[in-house]
Order: C-alpha cells, then structure tokens, then sequence
C-alpha cells in the first residue's frame, strides 16, 4: 500500500473531520487522497468543493477502489454500520468513536479476525496522545499493574477554570460552551460517560480484559460545586475526573470517577484540555504521558498517524486479550471485573436522606453548615452504581 497513494472515504466532515482534512494536505511524507466524504447535512456550508461531498454512505461503502475508510460522525449506531459494513467488505477501517467501539468491542473484533482487517483507533482515547500504540507495542508482553488519565479535556478544562479562576461551574460551564471547549448538550462529557469509554478501550490494551459499559462505574463533575473546590485548596488538593484500572489478586477493579490528586502526583499538573495517561508496569515502573485531549487538529493528527500505520500493513496484535482467548482461562466478558470492594469517598449532599441509597461502612469526618454538608466516609462501589447516569441525584462523590 505504501507505493501507491492511498485513497481514503472518509464519513463526517465535523471537528476531527476537518482537523483530519488539514493535517493531511500538510503531511510532508504520506501520499494519501480524501476521494469523497459522506456527510447528512444538505444545507450546513464547508470550506471545501461540494463535489467531494455526498449523502448517500453507498456511494463510499460500494466503492471498491478504496484502501481505508476513515469513520468521524457523531451517531454510534450509524457508525456501527458503517464500520461493520466496510470491514465485511475486506477494507481496513480508522475511527475515533469511543462511544461505538466500546458498545461494540467483542463483534468489532471477530470482525477483524473473520475478515482479516485492520480496524485502529488511536484517535478515540486521548486525543494527540499515542496511549492505545504504546499499550500495543512498548507494553505488549509487560504485566501492566495499573493505568489511570484524565481522559476528557472538556472536564479537565471546566475543573481548572474552577479552581484557578474561583467560579462556580454553571458559570464555568456556560462560557466553555460559548467557546467551543463543552458540548451545547454536555451530559456525556460532565457525567463521565466519555472518559467511561475511553477507559474500556484502555482496559482492553492494559490488561486483555473486553467489558461493557453497563459494567463499569462512572460518576462525573456534574454536581461540582465550588464548595468542593474549596474543600480542596483548603488540603492542597486539586480534583480531577480519572478513569482507573488496576489488578487486585487475578482480577482487575475499572471505574471512573472525580479523585483528589495531591501536588506530588504527576496528573496535578495537567490543566485545561490536556489529558494525562499515568501507565504502571511491573519492570517499567510509572510513565505518564500528557497531550492535548480534545481538538480538531491534535485528534486529526491521531487518525492520520493511524491511516500512516496501515501503508506498513500495521494492525494491533492484541496480545493479552489473545492470552485470554487462547488460554484456560476463557473468562474474558467481564467475569474478571471486581466490583466487590470498598474505597473512602467525599459526598457532599444537601439532606442526610440521599446517603440512604449507598452502602456507608464507616464515616471518618462529618461537616454540616447551613451552606455545605458532607462526610467523607468507605462506601462500597457497587452502592454507588445507583448514581450511574443518575440526573436526579444531587450528590457529589469524590475518591479520597
């Protein structure tokens, strides 16, 4: 592939799309062509020729000229189709929707070993970060103990405008929307349903181990107050939506969740839209990668570096996840999970009545005013499942 100019069909023309569109005709080195873009919007105006554009995803999907299809829209379901249908059709595949990749692992790969595809996605956990490669490649045959990021810049990026500038979130939340940094409808990204995507594609490179969404605990930053930020200062602490994955004994414990992390930690410092990636091995000790999160251009780059990987006919070996297949051991859809555990949590909450819901071991420190109330206190994680996606729940959780 690499001696001829790669064409590429490309699906949506958005934020990645476009970011993807300029890296490319600013590559020094690929030889790589945009033939035609599918696109739904008829009236929305581009920047580019109309000839490039079509509303009919037949006219990419039939094409049998085509060397890598490229999938940038913002319906996991559509793309879904799309992406199944390309690779039964014998094409390789590049996507950044972490939403459809881990909806759909388990079938996504069969379908590249029935099909003997490549399907990369370097773009879909990180942005301009290469974590999904290095999990791959630098740390395919190395015990990992442990990953945990910040995985979403937009979180990242509300949660220190808080802080640095002493606002309040709606506050905070309403002027990145007017920039461009939150989502006009932001549920995913506030609620942590975005980095609980990503952190399954992590999982899957870290430790072999493919899970569902429904599986995994996330809680977001959506009823962040500044009262929790003072909370923090107050003990030199910053807070920062992580998604984690460790081993505990021969199983993994997955989740996300608001942490506080201390000045000594290497996630402190990571600010804005930046994501970080802290990865610890068992010889390689901690290593922490930090790059733009989010973006036209820095997860434009991550898609052209993954259609660069397949004119060397790069596909991901998946390693650990084939250990598993392959072994006695066959428990691979999420048997694995521990969600039988405890951890120490903050909870701010406005009545005593809400903490009903949750499993409460043991309580360390209560505070009540007539402005805040919380406890910090061990709960176990499968009682904080009742809050997952929960909108009529005012709590914040916070890991301690």
């Amino acid at each position: 592939m690499s001696e001829k100019e790669i064409s590429i069909g490309l699906f949506g023309f958005g934020c990645v799309g476009q970011g993807l569109y300029d890296v490319l005709n600013h590559s020094q080195s690929l030889k790589a062509n945009i033939t035609t873009i599918g696109v739904k919007d008829h009236s929305k105006p581009r920047k580019i020729d109309a000839s490039f554009f079509t509303f009919k995803k037949e006219d990419i999907l039939k094409r049998d000229d085509l060397d890598v299809i490229v999938e940038l829209i913002d319906d996991a379901e559509e793309a879904f189709r799309i992406v199944s249908t390309a690779m039964n059709n014998g094409v390789n595949v590049v996507t950044a929707n972490k939403k459809m990749l881990a909806e759909n692992f388990q079938k996504l790969y069969e379908l590249q070993e029935q099909n003997n595809v490549a399907l990369l996605y370097e773009g879909s956990a990180g942005g301009s970060i290469p974590i999904i490669r290095n999990l791959e490649e630098y740390y395919d045959n190395e015990l990992l103990s442990s990953f945990r990021g910040i995985l979403n810049g937009t979180c990242n990026y509300i949660l220190s405008r808080m802080e640095l500038e002493s606002k309040d979130y709606s506050e905070i939340l309403k002027d990145a929307q007017a920039s461009g940094f939150a989502e006009s409808n932001p549920w995913l990204d506030v609620a942590g349903f975005d980095t609980l995507y990503k952190t399954i594609l992590l999982t899957v490179h870290s430790f072999g181990l493919i899970l569902k969404p429904e599986q995994v605990l996330n809680l977001g930053i959506q009823n962040i107050t500044f009262d929790d930020i003072v909370y923090a200062r107050e003990k030199g602490l910053r807070i920062k939506l992580l998604g984690t994955g460790y081993k505990s004994g021969n199983e993994f414990r997955v989740y996300v969740m608001p942490h506080f992390v201390e000045k000594t930690d290497e996630l402190y410092n990571v600010i804005y839209e930046y994501n970080g990636v802290e990865v610890e091995g068992a010889f390689s000790c901690k290593q922490t990668f930090v790059g733009k999160g989010a973006g036209s251009h820095p997860t434009g780059s991550a898609v052209l570096s993954d259609i660069s990987a397949l004119t060397y006919n790069y596909k991901y070996a998946y390693k650990k996840l084939r250990k598993l297949l392959n072994g006695k051991d066959k428990r691979v859809n999420g048997e694995q999970l521990d969600n039988n555990f405890s951890l120490k949590v903050y909870i701010r909450f406005r009545e005593k009545e809400e903490l009903k819901q949750l499993e409460i071991l043991n309580i360390e420190e209560e505070y009540r005013s007539a402005r805040t109330n919380y406890i910090v206190a061990t709960v176990t994680l499968k009682s904080l499942f009742c809050l997952k996606g929960n909108k009529e729940s005012k709590l914040f959780v916070c890991a301690v």
